[in-house]
C-alpha cells in the first residue's frame, strides 16, 4: 500500500484545511445559483456565510441600477463580509452591487460566469481603484487560485482549483481526499467516484464525473463545463503523480482587476 499525494507534505490528506477564524463570506444568490456554494461552504468548510437574493426574472436592461437595488431591499448583511461573492449575472446590476459593497468596506470581490455578465471592464476597474477592492471575474469558479489577496486566499486554501489525494491498493484507488474542491461541491462527487477504480482510468474518468454532477458551466463553447473537467482530470493526474499541465482556453482564464492602495 502506498499513498500518492498532490502536495508531499499533504497535512490536509487527513485534517481539512481551514481558513482563518471568524472568514465571513458572502453570497448574492440569483435562483438556484448560488445555492450549491453556500451548502459547500457550510458542510464543507469552517467559514461563515451570510447570503442576499435577488429576483430570477430581471429587465434585458436596467437604466437606474442604484434606484433598481433600494427597490429589492436587499439584505445588507453580505456587504459585511471579507469575500464578496456575487452570482448576480447581469451587466447592469452587478457593478452596482459591486460599488455598494466597496462603500461598505468590502476588500475582495468574485463575480462568476464571466465578464459578459459582469458589466464591463472600465467600471470595474474605476469602482476597484475608488475603493481599494480586488476584483476577480471567473467563467467557472473552479479555476479560482490564491492571488496575494487575505480573503481570496483564505477562500481558496478550501475551494477553487481541485486538488485531491488518493490512497492506491492492487491498482486501485482505495481512498480520495479532496484537498481543494470546487465551490459546487463536484469534486467531491468526482473523488467518491473514483474509489475503487482501476489506476489507468481513474484520469478521464474523473473529467466525466465532474460533467455528470451535474455541472452548471456554459456548454457547447472550449471553455465552461470542459474547463471543469479538464481541471478535474488534471487534478486527478496529479494526484497519481503523474507530470500534467493544463492551459486554460481564453475564455476560461479569470480577469484580476487590481484597486487594492
Amino acid at each position: 500500500m502506498h499513498f500518492l499525494q498532490i502536495i508531499l507534505s499533504c497535512k490536509g490528506f487527513f485534517k481539512p484545511l481551514s481558513p482563518p477564524p471568524n472568514m465571513l463570506v458572502g453570497v448574492v444568490k440569483r435562483g438556484k445559483y448560488g445555492e450549491r456554494l453556500i451548502d459547500v461552504i457550510k458542510h464543507r468548510t469552517d467559514m461563515d456565510v451570510v447570503s442576499a437574493e435577488i429576483p430570477v426574472d430581471l429587465p434585458g436592461f436596467i437604466e437606474d441600477p442604484e434606484e433598481y437595488l433600494k427597490g429589492l431591499n436587499l439584505n445588507t448583511e453580505v456587504f459585511k463580509a471579507d469575500l464578496l461573492i456575487l452570482y448576480t449575472f447581469h451587466p447592469d446590476l452587478t457593478p452596482e452591487v459591486v460599488r455598494l459593497a466597496g462603500k461598505s468596506g468590502v476588500k475582495a470581490a468574485i463575480i462568476p460566469g464571466g465578464m459578459g455578465r459582469a458589466g464591463s471592464i472600465g467600471e470595474l476597474e474605476a469602482i476597484a481603484k475608488e475603493h481599494g477592492m480586488h476584483i476577480e471575474v471567473d467563467e467557472i469558479c473552479c479555476t479560482l487560485e490564491k492571488c496575494g489577496v487575505p480573503a481570496i486566499d483564505a477562500f481558496a486554501e478550501r475551494l477553487g482549483k481541485p486538488e485531491m489525494a488518493f490512497e492506491v491498493r492492487d491498482g486501485k484507488i482505495s481512498s480520495a481526499k479532496v484537498i481543494r474542491g470546487s465551490p459546487c461541491g463536484s469534486t467531491w462527487h468526482v473523488a467518491d467516484g473514483l474509489v475503487g477504480k482501476r489506476v489507468e482510468e481513474v484520469p478521464p474518468l474523473a473529467g466525466l464525473l465532474c460533467q455528470q454532477y451535474p455541472c452548471r458551466a456554459v456548454r457547447g463553447t472550449p471553455g465552461g463545463i470542459h474547463t471543469s473537467a479538464d481541471l478535474h482530470k488534471n487534478a486527478a493526474e496529479k494526484a497519481l503523480g503523474m507530470d500534467t499541465r493544463i492551459e486554460l482556453p481564453r475564455q476560461s482564464r479569470p480577469i484580476k482587476i487590481e484597486g487594492r492602495k
